[in-house]
């Protein structure tokens, strides 16, 4: 697996660009990322109490079971943050265990506001040697895709990715990501354009691009209606629904097209659910991943 070499302090000294660095590992591990998301009903599930010592052993056999295995896993930050500065600590510790095991860590915080504030949380998460970097984050641009800048300049001089909300499955998302601006487009389709832009020099350079975007796998005709080349923006796709969790091949075809091959299928809880035993998680994992090969195929 190609991964990206740090130190223990999550300080990166050399490697790929992020998107080259998931393309290797989706070829080597199939184009899958699992979640963590560690909340109370799973955790009482394992056998574990709802504390930050029941998260930290919850996260840590997570690791311990798929690092090396998956091409990417994706920590939820809100179900850290809800046990407060213990919990921090403990996301702290499992992006560190993910360094540790090299593999990409796509920590899911859907960060999105404006000038010095989203320069903060861009150094929160994307600058060498902060105790919460991870591979790449998930942002919200619906601020205006301008407002990201911080994010997407600091992700490219540390060769960190992101993945920005484009099309989201939750039915309240399309009243902003379906209307229209005054020129007629529709806001998702500016946000795709504004990833492509970002991603033209690694399209140029015949390699996938370190700025992402997150579309739904069961979001129907959304793609095609809104006229938005998925394609084109050269792009990895974080895309929750792939598979066990709803959207087969033919649902595939008609949200991503010919963009299928950039296509990483986000699932958690049909993994998750298989635990708490490494064995168990590892053959969930291997099902899932081969189940969303299956359906992205071409």
């Amino acid at each position: 697996m190609t991964s990206i070499p740090v130190g223990h302090d999550g300080t990166r000294r050399a490697g790929l660009p992020f998107g080259e660095r998931l393309a290797a590992a989706m070829d080597t591990h199939g184009p899958l990322c699992v979640g963590i998301d560690p909340h109370p009903a799973l955790l009482d599930a394992w056998g574990l109490p709802d504390t930050p010592a029941g998260l930290q052993e919850f996260s840590l056999r997570v690791v311990d079971a798929l690092g090396g295995r998956v091409a990417a896993v994706k920590p939820q930050s809100a179900f850290f943050e809800r046990h407060g500065s213990a919990g921090i600590a403990v996301l702290e510790e499992t992006l560190a265990a993910l360094r540790q095991a090299g593999t990409a860590a796509i920590l899911d915080v859907k960060r999105g506001d404006i000038g010095s504030t989203m320069d903060g949380y861009a150094q929160a998460y994307l600058a060498d040697g902060a105790p919460l970097a991870a591979d790449a984050i998930t942002v919200s641009p619906y601020l205006g895709y301008g407002s990201l800048a911080p994010a997407l300049d600091l992700a490219a001089r540390t060769g960190r990715g992101v993945f920005v909300l484009a099309l989201t499955s939750n039915p309240e998302g399309a009243a902003v990501q379906h209307a229209r601006t005054a020129a007629g487009r529709a806001v998702a389709a500016e946000v795709v354009a504004g990833v492509a832009d970002a991603n033209a020099a690694a399209r140029a350079a015949g390699t996938l691009g370190s700025i992402g975007l997150v579309v739904g796998a069961t979001i129907g005709d959304a793609v095609g209606a809104l006229d938005i080349d998925l394609l084109a923006a050269n792009a990895p796709l974080l895309a929750p629904g792939v598979g066990a969790q709803g959207a087969g091949a033919a649902q595939l075809r008609a949200v991503f097209g010919a963009a299928r091959r950039n296509v990483l299928a986000s699932c958690s809880r049909s993994v998750l659910n298989s635990g708490p035993t490494a064995t168990d998680l590892r053959a969930a994992a291997a099902r899932a991943a081969a189940e969303a090969a299956a359906a992205l195929a071409p």
